[in-house]
């Protein structure tokens, strides 16, 4: 078992200006089948509109922004939960005063570095 404040978990660079990402659960702790990280964008910042190989999960629980895929614009804010399927292009746009909060869980368990 491995139980964690995510707060106390370093968040780190997430390869957009802006975004980071604080990898609470992976194969570090001993996870086989999917990985658990909180990231968090910065007011007025937008990631890139990009794609991943596996699908992922998000919940929204603070802040409010936007996600835009090749379907449309959708307002998210807490509550707001959040299915991506592989492959799918999307783009997070924070649109409010403070950080957009989302917990993210993918299908796979990255290594991580120390």
């Amino acid at each position: 078992m491995y139980v964690k404040d995510y707060l106390e978990v370093p968040a780190e660079a997430a390869g957009a200006d802006g975004l980071t990402a604080r990898w609470v659960i992976n194969a570090t702790q001993g996870a086989t089948n999917f990985a658990m990280c909180i990231y968090e964008l910065q007011p007025g910042k937008t990631t890139p509109f990009h794609q991943h190989d596996h699908e992922h999960e998000l919940f929204v629980f603070e802040g409010c922004g936007q996600l835009t895929t090749p379907h449309g614009v959708v307002e998210i804010r807490p509550g707001a939960a959040i299915f991506i399927p592989s492959g799918e292009q999307h783009q997070f746009s924070n649109t409010g005063n403070s950080l957009l909060r989302m917990v993210g869980v993918m299908n796979f368990a990255p290594v991580l570095p120390k």
